[in-house]
C-alpha cells in the first residue's frame, strides 16, 4: 500500500511556491512604468515644440509666442499688430499629461521669441506630486530641461 503523503504536496512545498509567486509579482509591479508618463519626458516634448516655435520665428521673420497656463500650452504668431493663435501642427494647443501642471498661478505666462529667435529669460516649472522638471529659456536663445 502507498502512503497518502505521496499523493499530494507538502506544506513546505506549497509555501515555497507561494513565496516565489509573491516575489515575482513584486518584481513585476516595481518594473511597471507610471501610466501617466515621465514628467521629464513631458518637459522635453514642451522644450522641443518651443524650439520649433523659435525656429519658425527666425525662418518667417515674425514674432512667435508660447502661451503657458496651468493646464497646458499653445502658440501664437504676431500678425498685423495682434497675436493670433496657431492651429496647425506642431503648434496646436496641448494639455499637460495627466496630473501634471505648470507653476504659473491662475494666469497665463507668455514667452515671446522675436524674429531673431531671442526671448526674455524665463523658466516653466512642471509639477506632478513631488516630481518637478524645469524648462529654462536662456538669454542667448537656448532652451534646456533642468531636472
Amino acid at each position: 500500500m502507498r502512503r497518502s503523503a505521496e499523493h499530494g504536496f507538502t506544506l513546505v512545498e506549497l509555501l515555497i511556491v507561494m513565496t516565489l509567486i509573491g516575489l515575482l509579482s513584486v518584481a513585476v509591479v516595481i518594473a511597471m512604468p507610471d501610466p501617466r508618463g515621465n514628467l521629464v519626458d513631458e518637459a522635453e516634448r514642451f522644450a522641443a515644440r518651443a524650439k520649433a516655435a523659435q525656429d519658425s520665428a527666425i525662418l518667417d521673420g515674425t514674432s512667435m509666442a508660447i502661451r503657458v497656463t496651468q493646464a497646458g500650452y499653445g502658440f501664437d504668431r504676431r500678425d498685423k499688430g495682434a497675436w493670433r493663435p496657431l492651429a496647425a501642427k506642431p503648434f496646436v494647443d496641448t494639455a499637460w499629461d495627466e496630473g501634471a501642471e505648470a507653476a504659473v498661478g491662475d494666469g497665463v505666462m507668455r514667452i515671446v521669441f522675436d524674429p531673431t529667435g531671442i526671448a526674455e529669460p524665463a523658466q516653466v516649472t512642471l509639477m506632478r506630486g513631488d516630481e518637478q522638471a524645469v524648462v529654462a529659456f536662456d538669454q542667448d536663445g537656448g532652451i534646456d530641461v533642468v531636472r
